[in-house]
């Protein structure tokens, strides 16, 4: 069975409760695959980068037909801004619908007026929310030469600059590690592993450091960064006095250095080839 996901943030949970460890987060209007239903409230889902937890019941619409209406739909992507207001009419008086974060997928109705475009939501409600806040949504990477692509990786990755540190958070309200990086790669159309590792069957590869470019991603025991060039690289981190995201250097004189990573470092990974 086929599902959307129609909260704002669907908390993905390691165990099929709410009291227990956040594996990662579905975001407004994406399929997710329903592989079995654990409990009255909890089913255990399959995100389309073939991610694996556990979802309220509450935070789906649960219909095989309405997932493949929706799959069908055109799709646009709210990119520009942190946190966007859906509102039932296209003017800032009228009343909001639901508040999405970047991320969450909409699907345009018709063409905007004014900056204001309607957008169908799961559940088949209208909605209106700024044309400008909204970007293309990729389903294959984006076909661009290959240093502006690495640029590209690299700016989306900024946009989530000031975001506090959520364990398996990917949203401009909490992001981890993992999280920044896929959703660099995500919202450019590449579904890369969503932990901080390189796994088989997903398109990054270890090259050697000698060769690291923008947008390649730097791997530490338990931790992952993305490489922006001149040896500096961002990352989300728990660690006290960063919590969240932060830009360090690999270069000891820096004064941003951080020998805790930079000696540790276990592999570089590239998309690229």
């Amino acid at each position: 069975m086929k599902a959307i996901v129609k909260s704002p943030i669907c908390p993905l949970m390691s165990l099929p409760r709410q009291n227990c460890e956040r594996a990662d987060e579905a975001l407004f209007g994406m399929v997710v695959e329903v592989l079995e239903r654990t409990t009255p409230d909890y089913c255990k889902v399959r995100t389309h980068y073939r991610y694996e937890g556990y979802a309220c019941i509450d935070d789906l619409v649960l219909l095989d037909k309405t997932a493949e209406w929706w799959a069908n739909l055109p799709k646009k992507v709210v990119l520009h801004k942190n946190v966007c207001d859906v509102m039932a009419e296209p003017k800032v008086q009228s009343w909001q619908i639901l508040t999405l974060p970047r991320g969450a997928v909409v699907s345009p109705v018709g063409e905007p007026e004014n900056d204001w475009q309607c957008v169908m939501l799961p559940d088949g409600r209208e909605g209106y929310l700024r044309a400008s806040y909204l970007g293309d949504y990729f389903s294959a990477p984006i076909d661009l030469p290959e240093a502006d692509l690495r640029q590209r990786i690299v700016e989306t990755a900024m946009l989530y600059a000031g975001t506090h540190y959520r364990w398996g958070g990917k949203s401009p309200l909490g992001i981890d590690c993992s999280g920044l990086t896929s959703m660099a790669y995500l919202l450019n159309g590449i579904l890369i592993y969503r932990d901080a590792r390189i796994v088989d069957d997903f398109p990054i590869h270890e090259i050697s450091r000698e060769k690291m470019k923008p947008g390649d991603l730097l791997f530490f025991p338990g931790h992952i960064a993305l490489y922006m060039g001149d040896g500096r690289y961002c990352h989300s981190t728990g660690r006290g006095g960063d919590d969240g995201f932060t830009i360090n250097s690999l270069i000891p004189s820096a004064t941003d250095y951080r020998s805790d990573l930079a000696e540790k470092i276990t592999q570089v990974g590239s998309y690229f080839d």
